[in-house]
């Protein structure tokens, strides 16, 4: 629908979800979307630490009940983790009581107040049925590092166009990883270098 930022109209026509953090600081907010997996996590971690980089993991539920040692080395190393649904269920094509129910089924495994609807999509009524419990995280600049045939220079571009508090979508998936290789140790270099601090989303995110 977009592709690697999303217009600032959509911010306005839908503030009770969080595009960007709000901060004045030099700070930006990496998240990784659909593991945890039992060899890209690792990597990922391994090359967050490197940068004294955190992040926020938005797990599917399901991967975390197959992997569970290494969803649990995500929290010992200091990232925070946020609800993906269960089956990864796309809400656009999702009655709202399925929907809803694979949320909550993801929550016995995934214990935290964000949520991040797959695809993004999500439809109105299901997000407001989910807004008593979770806080609804997008993002204002998405990689798109699970295309087949990325063009990668034009992502790096892209990705570096970034401000304070810019929430930034990367994957932790094998169709993604091929991208990710080579994506994610130049942004973090680059964001290191323009003096950034790369965070993770709090759970208490207001």
């Amino acid at each position: 629908m977009f592709k690697y930022t999303i217009p600032a109209i959509l911010h306005w026509l839908m503030p009770t979800y969080t595009w960007k953090v709000k901060t004045k600081d030099k700070q930006l907010f990496l998240t990784f979307d659909d593991g945890p997996h039992p060899q890209i996590t690792p990597w990922v971690l391994a090359l967050l630490k490197e940068y004294d980089a955190k992040a926020t993991f938005f797990c599917v539920a399901d991967n975390v009940k197959k992997f569970p040692e290494t969803y649990k080395e995500v929290l010992n190393q200091g990232h925070t983790t946020g609800n993906h649904s269960f089956h990864h269920l796309n809400g656009w094509k999702t009655n709202t009581q399925p929907y809803l129910a694979d949320v909550e089924l993801a929550s016995e495994y995934i214990s935290s107040n964000l949520f991040r609807p797959p695809y993004g999509r999500i439809r109105r009524q299901q997000a407001k049925a989910l807004q008593d419990k979770y806080k609804i995280i997008m993002w204002n600049r998405l990689s798109r590092d699970y295309e087949k045939n990325l063009n990668v220079n034009e992502s790096l571009a892209q990705m570096k166009q970034v401000d304070n508090g810019s929430i930034l979508v990367f994957h932790d998936s094998e169709k993604s990883f091929e991208n990710l290789k080579v994506l994610l140790p130049e942004l973090l270099s680059f964001y290191k270098q323009e003096g950034y601090q790369m965070l993770s989303i709090p759970n208490t995110l207001a």
